[in-house]
């Protein structure tokens, strides 16, 4: 007789290695409580309109390059707006709470305004005139210390001469400088996740902003890879260390302001809910927010 595995049988799926993100990696940064309330206690968190914006003109551009080369026109591009709306709507069914239901009006509008950064993207360059590598591409690897880092890239260019160019759209509206800082550190985590991937440098790191219509590209090279690498090898060491205990500070700074969990936070009178302990399966995952902002 034929025996059928069942559920006690089945093996279980196998946990994903703890790892480390671009996005988890800046909120240490930033403030190690917060990177708790993210990635251990996994709080949630409202987006706003601008942050479904950003995520829905990712998409677009991403449907965009799936297109042929001459198809890629700004109106083409603004004719997937609403089909990828409603797909990513449909997944996340809360994310149109943000909009009144009896107001169409509303959404007619943000859509328009995503419209217009697709307007500022063709004004930045000619998506006809590329043949990205990949669009939202997953990397993932290990270091020799162990500490395992993932994340997505917006796109990656590739030279017919093996030049990488690694490219992020920004549609955020942090202030300037901040912004930056916290855009570069991400494209330095790309770069050596790549470089430790294929052996190659790569040869410029560019930022799209988007709402401003502007760009800003940068080359590194391979000793700042190198120490950029030791420092995402330090700040897992001091995440890890803190997980261990449950202390993870508050770091108040300017971009409090823009926190979603001033209520929990002792800087503003709070309290944290009490510890959960290290989380599994792993605290590195990005959501789509994150690689929008």
């Amino acid at each position: 007789m034929t025996q059928t595995a069942t559920d006690e049988t089945a093996p279980a799926p196998a946990a994903r290695r703890p790892a480390l993100s671009p996005s988890r990696a800046s909120d240490f940064k930033q403030c190690p409580l917060l990177y708790r309330f993210r990635a251990v206690d996994r709080l949630p968190e409202v987006p706003t309109r601008a942050q479904l914006r950003g995520t829905l003109v990712h998409s677009v551009l991403e449907r965009l390059f799936a297109l042929p080369q001459p198809d890629r026109l700004p109106e083409r591009a603004k004719e997937l707006l609403e089909p990828a709306w409603t797909e990513l709507s449909s997944a996340r069914p809360e994310w149109t709470e943000l909009f009144a239901e009896d107001d169409e009006s509303q959404v007619a509008d943000w859509l328009t305004d995503a419209g217009r950064l697709l307007d500022s993207y063709f004004a930045l360059e000619d998506p006809r005139r590329l043949e990205p590598e990949a669009c939202e591409l997953h990397v993932e690897i290990e270091l020799d210390s162990g500490v395992r880092l993932r994340g997505y890239v917006d796109r990656l260019d590739v030279a017919p001469t093996g030049d990488i160019r690694v490219v992020d759209y920004k549609t955020g509206t942090a202030p300037r400088e901040i912004g930056e800082a916290k855009a570069m550190f991400q494209m330095k985590f790309y770069a050596v996740v790549l470089w430790r991937q294929r052996g190659i440098v790569p040869r410029q790191l560019k930022l799209m902003y988007l709402t401003d219509g502007q760009s800003l590209a940068y080359a590194p090279d391979e000793p700042e890879l190198r120490r950029f690498e030791r420092t995402l090898e330090a700040i897992w060491q001091a995440i890890l260390k803190a997980g261990k205990t449950g202390d993870f500070r508050p770091s108040p700074g300017r971009l409090c302001d823009w926190c979603a969990h001033q209520s929990r936070c002792p800087s503003f009178g709070g309290t944290p809910p009490e510890y959960p302990g290290w989380p599994e399966p792993d605290p590195g995952e990005e959501t789509p927010l994150d690689r929008a902002d």
